[in-house]
């Protein structure tokens, strides 16, 4: 991961920044993007795509990315942005708007996936970057812990949906909650369609709460 990241860090004054996303495939609350610009000598050799990780692992490098970067960021963009501009744009939107939130403006953005955002630095879309580059896999991991926390503490407000769990994502007990009680204002309406339509119920309501 290090060593990917080296490519792009030949010259001595090269700023590497690393950016990706959490929460692309929930049916509910936001998705977050991070970026992070680490110091060229910073290694980890825990670091990874933070879906690998166990939760208590992601929550101890968060800590030490934050301690160690140069600068870190992250944008949260809520589920009713999401409905109005789709998941994708969303998700750019975000990760454009934390490398606009770093102290230091890079010369290199690392992008995981395979699209990217207009931006007057050098931009590099990564697909699967979570498993190759150090900074973007820092950034997975600032974004994952971020997003868990605040679907935990929406878990208080909804218990009902077992977001403490399953953190929005489609589980089984997240689709049957949903069909129970219907939707809240914190699901992402363009995202519960399949499931109505796959009930072989004839009706649901999708008025929110």
């Amino acid at each position: 991961m290090k060593n990917f990241d080296n490519k792009y860090l030949q010259d001595s004054r090269t700023i590497l920044a690393g950016t990706d996303e959490a929460g692309r495939g929930p049916l509910a609350g936001p998705v977050v993007a991070a970026a992070v610009i680490l110091p060229k000598d910073f290694y980890d050799d825990r670091i990874n795509d933070s879906k690998k990780l166990s939760e208590s692992l992601r929550e101890e490098l968060f800590e030490v990315i934050k301690r160690n970067s140069i600068s870190y960021s992250y944008t949260v963009i809520k589920n009713k942005k999401i409905d109005e501009i789709n998941i994708l744009n969303a998700s750019l939107l975000a990760m454009k708007r934390s490398i606009e939130k770093l102290k230091h403006k890079p010369d290199v953005i690392l992008v995981d996936g395979n699209k990217i955002f207009k931006s007057d630095s050098e931009i590099i879309a990564v697909v699967k970057g979570d498993s190759k580059s150090l900074s973007i896999a820092s950034a997975s991991i600032i974004a994952k812990v971020i997003r868990d926390r605040i679907m935990i503490k929406l878990a208080l407000k909804y218990p009902e949906y077992g977001w403490e769990n399953n953190k929005g994502y489609p589980t089984k007990y997240h689709i049957n909650a949903i069909l129970n009680h219907g939707a809240c204002d914190l699901h992402r309406k363009t995202f519960l369609k399949k499931i109505y339509e796959n009930n072989s119920q004839a009706a649901f309501d999708f008025d929110l709460k």
